[in-house]
């Protein structure tokens, strides 16, 4: 073989090694990307792939839009009285289930929608902002609030579809009107007292 053949060779794989590593920095850039979305968004990740049809490349642009436009959100703390009249609400509502499951679930979507703004989120006539907003900062919980505005606005919605869909839309409840410090000195002090997390969870006679 002579020198030139061994040199051209040479060449040859020193190419191909850096090609694939270029390629292999592309494709861990990518994953990282990928990874990192899916820690930051959890269940909301899956549901926007899902919505753009299995596109990842839109889900991340979607995504990362939310995050350039909502991600500066600092969300405001709740006085404790105020804390103390979106508990009371709430377990009235689920308590009126029983006798009007339809209007209950209304009500508890008004409710959520009024503590988001409350709480600095854009305001509920920004119905897909708001959404957009919470799901940013509340990734595993937002889909409580899509999923009761559908069951509220569905005239086939059964009572067991409308229980299950106040169910879901507890968790964010709590997420934006129980957890966290409270404002003022009384952060100091955890939950507001009174009507406590089992309260809420356990309302008396309304089966949700």
């Amino acid at each position: 073989m002579s020198t030139l053949t061994t040199v051209l060779i040479i060449a040859a794989v020193v190419a191909a090694l850096l090609a694939a590593g270029v390629l292999l920095r592309a494709r861990t850039g990518t994953g990282s990307g990928t990874r990192s979305l899916k820690r930051r968004f959890g269940p909301e990740y899956d549901r926007t792939l899902e919505r753009h049809g299995g596109d990842s490349e839109a889900a991340h642009r979607d995504l990362r839009e939310r995050v350039e436009r909502h991600g500066h959100i600092r969300p405001l703390p709740l006085e404790p009285a105020a804390r103390e009249q979106y508990a009371a609400q709430w377990t009235t509502l689920q308590e009126r289930f029983v006798d009007a499951p339809r209007q209950a679930v209304a009500d508890a979507e008004q409710l959520l929608t009024r503590i988001a703004a409350a709480r600095g989120f854009p305001d509920p006539d920004r119905r897909d902002e708001q959404l957009d907003a919470l799901s940013v900062h509340h990734p595993h919980h937002v889909d409580g609030l899509r999923t009761i505005g559908r069951a509220a606005r569905s005239e086939s919605a059964s009572t067991e579809q409308l229980r299950e869909a106040l169910v879901h839309a507890r968790a964010l409840f709590e997420d934006l009107a129980v957890a966290g410090p409270p404002a003022g000195a009384d952060a100091r002090k955890g939950p507001a007292s009174g009507r406590g997390r089992g309260h809420l969870l356990k309302p008396k006679g309304s089966g949700v």
